[in-house]
């Protein structure tokens, strides 16, 4: 259900605005939705799992909270984001 390593590697890599950047918003949603996707996949098979539902939905609103921040600080970045993303809104 978590992701590996690598993929996170690679997520930071891609996402980073600078060399060495884990913490910018972009990098934290690439991660988040990531995690958030696998889980997705998860409960496919696994539909009566409410503990890890449970985190599903914190995963959920705490990306929604970093997407609100990004909105608010830079509506360019964000717009940018959720578009490399797919995500909705």
């Amino acid at each position: 259900m978590s992701i590996t390593a690598e993929r996170k590697e690679a997520l930071v890599k891609e996402y980073a605005r600078a060399e060495g950047d884990t913490g910018s918003p972009e990098v934290q949603v690439a991660i988040l939705s990531e995690r958030i996707s696998n889980l997705t996949e998860h409960f496919k098979d696994h539909h009566k799992d409410n503990h890890s539902r449970r985190g599903l939905l914190m995963l959920v609103n705490k990306r929604r909270s970093l997407l609100d921040y990004l909105k608010k600080k830079d509506q360019g970045r964000y717009e940018a984001l959720i578009a490399r993303l797919g995500l909705r809104k």
